[in-house]
This record gives C-alpha cells, sequence and structure tokens, in this order.
C-alpha cells in the first residue's frame, strides 16, 4: 500500500470488549463453573504480570499508545473523520504500520514493538480486546520490511549533525505539491517547521525538550531570546540564551516572534499541532511530531543526509565547536553531562580540521 493510498482509504471493524471476570467477582451458577474459575485465573495472571512489568516497558508501551494517537490525529485529517482511540482494526493497524514506515521512518523492528504496545494498552487500559485477524495482518505488512537492509538500518549510529546551511535550505524550500490531492503544507504549518528546527538548534534540544518548551518560557531581552528548557524525565531544567541569527530565513529570535504572534497567546505550549487548513490544535506538538516535522521538512528542501530531531541538537555542538566556542558554554547549552560520550564525539567532530595532523606539511 502506498502512502496515497492509505491516505485515502477509509477503515473500519469491530471491536471484541473483554468480559472475563476478576478474581474476587460473584461468580453466578453457570453450565461450566470450572471454566468462569479458570477464566477469573487467566484474568488474574494477566494483571499480575501488568504490575510486574519493568518501569522501562510499561514507559515503551506509554509513548507507542501515544504515536498510535498521533496516527489517527494524521489519518483524520486526511479522512475527515477521527476514528476513537480504542479503533485497533485490521485496517488501522495495517495503515499503522504504513504510516510508520512511510511517513515516520522508523525502523521495522521498532513497529514490531509499537504493535504490540498498542495492542497490549488497548486491552490493559481501554478494555478492548484486539481482533487476532488485525495483528497478524499487520505482522504480515510488516514483513517485507524486514527483509530491506536499508530499512533496517534505520536508526543505527549516532544522527548526523544539521549545519546552518542545511536548515537555511529546510527553511527557504518551496514546497512542491504530492499525492493525488495535490497537498501542499499550509503556512501556518511551514511556520511552525521553521520555528521548531532553528530553535531547536539554538538550544541544542532534545526533542522532548522542544516538545516541552511554553510560550511564557521563551522571553525577548535585548540580545536575543532567554530560553526556559523545563526538566525532561530527569533532567535538571536550564536557561539558555540564544542570540539572534544572521540570517532572517534560520534566526530563530525573529521566527519565533513572527510564531509567537500567530499563535496569539501568551502560555501554554510553545508548539502545537496544526491540521491540513492551516487551524492549530491546543495540545502541545508531541516529541515524535517534533522529529517528524524537522525530518519532513528536510525531505521537502531535498536534502540527501536524512536529518532527525538529534540533528539539531548534534549540530549544534558541532558547528559551535567549529567555530571556536568553548566547550563548558556548549554543554552548558545542551544540558549535556560532563562525561557523556556523545557529546565528546560531537566536539572531536567539531574539531577534525583544527590543527590537522596533516596541514601545512607541504604535501
Amino acid at each position: 500500500m502506498t502512502r496515497t493510498e492509505m491516505d485515502d482509504e477509509a477503515v473500519a471493524g469491530e471491536l471484541l470488549p473483554v468480559t472475563s471476570p476478576q478474581v474476587g467477582d460473584h461468580l453466578p451458577a453457570a453450565a461450566d463453573p470450572d471454566g468462569a474459575v479458570l477464566a477469573a485465573f487467566d484474568t488474574a495472571a494477566v494483571n499480575h504480570l501488568a504490575d510486574i512489568r519493568p518501569g522501562k516497558t510499561k514507559a515503551g508501551y506509554a509513548r507507542d499508545w501515544q504515536l498510535w494517537l498521533q496516527f489517527l490525529d494524521w489519518a483524520g485529517e486526511r479522512t475527515g473523520r477521527r476514528v476513537a482511540d480504542t479503533a485497533v482494526t485490521r485496517g488501522t493497524l495495517v495503515a499503522f504500520v504504513v504510516w510508520l514506515d512511510q511517513v515516520v521512518r522508523a525502523a521495522p523492528n521498532s513497529i514490531d514493538r509499537r504493535i504490540t504496545g498498542v495492542t497490549v494498552t488497548a486491552r490493559r487500559e481501554h478494555g478492548v480486546e484486539v481482533p487476532k485477524e488485525a495483528t497478524v495482518a499487520a505482522r504480515a505488512a510488516l514483513k517485507p520490511l524486514k527483509v530491506d537492509p536499508e530499512r533496517m538500518a534505520r536508526g543505527r549510529g549516532k544522527a548526523p549533525a544539521a549545519t546552518p546551511e542545511q536548515i537555511r535550505a529546510m527553511n527557504t524550500a518551496v514546497p512542491a505539491p504530492s499525492g493525488r490531492k495535490k497537498h501542499v503544507p499550509p503556512a501556518a504549518a511551514l511556520l511552525r517547521d521553521r520555528t521548531l528546527a532553528s530553535l531547536a538548534f539554538g538550544i541544542g534540544g532534545r526533542v522532548s525538550e522542544v516538545s516541552a518548551l511554553t510560550v511564557d518560557g521563551i522571553q525577548l531581552e535585548g540580545e536575543g531570546l532567554k530560553v526556559y528548557v523545563p526538566s525532561v524525565k530527569g533532567r535538571p531544567a536550564r536557561t539558555v540564551p540564544v542570540a539572534f541569527g544572521e540570517h532572517a530565513a534560520t534566526c530563530p529570535v525573529r521566527l519565533w516572534l513572527t510564531w509567537r504572534e500567530h499563535l496569539g497567546r501568551t502560555d501554554g505550549p510553545a508548539f502545537v499541532p496544526v491540521d491540513e487548513t492551516g487551524r492549530l490544535g491546543q495540545r502541545r506538538l508531541s516529541p515524535d511530531g517534533c522529529r517528524i516535522a524537522i525530518t519532513r521538512a528536510a525531505q521537502r528542501a531535498g536534502i540527501d543526509t536524512r536529518l532527525t530531531g538529534h540533528s539539531m541538537r548534534a549540530g549544534l555542538v558541532t558547528t559551535a565547536r567549529k567555530k571556536g566556542k568553548r566547550v563548558e558554554k556548549i554543554r552548558a547549552q545542551t544540558g549535556h553531562a560532563m562525561n557523556s560520550p556523545v557529546f565528546w564525539e560531537y566536539v572531536r567532530e567539531g574539531e577534525l580540521w583544527e590543527d590537522a595532523a596533516t596541514d601545512g606539511l607541504g604535501l
């Protein structure tokens, strides 16, 4: 199924509710009382396994479900109707796999885990048993992706560091119509994406931090912006300066002021979803939404390197070091730990040509 076909396809199906009794429930007289007791034990076993599930696994399932909701929003914008959160059917689950592959560009193994996370959450948190035919169909759609070396290589290794030149190309590219509907992103979405990419680079932020930014946490001062980066996943919060840029197309200060005016408010999330008509959403753009916005902006600009949300963070470190910025100032901006091996890898990348061993040897 192509992405365009997925845009146009309407999917529907029936949901099967969970009706198994809980341990301790009163069991009415039945033709098969043993079966009722065994069903209660089965339910208790499911509950117990969920209770002892590691915290990391639970967090992963929560993230899978958030991606599922994001997919339903995306599909709803294109079909004109947003189905219920619990509409985990054969059609929607296969479309979810295609979306993760073609839009999010996730690795096949990650998609496999997402299928599990969505089905488990639907059952445990929402009382909906996903039909077996749905998961079988989803994994059938996934099977050919797992034998594609290029897809299997997704997400491996460190993210490529973005350059100011690449961000400038992203922010000045004129989007061409795509798909049978000849869809062009609305002006509000383009403005948001340009602001998001430049500000993410400016603060050297993780996509989770960019998602957590608030309007009132970004203040204009004499030489630029003072940005409060909230604590995410237990990491310390920080306040960092973001100076005016040299080019209007990538200046995070001017872009932010324009986007803030478009938002029309003084508090709440800094970045929100934008639908196909240009209407702004109310909730904050998720970390995955921030990452997808950056990746798709790079694709629209025809950039060969596949930039991700982390590319902005890596790009600040590498570019700042090339420009001679002090390591301690860079680290304070990004919030990296002193002993972070990834941070020092990007620093070394920025220093690669500084006093190179082969420079000026008369070769």
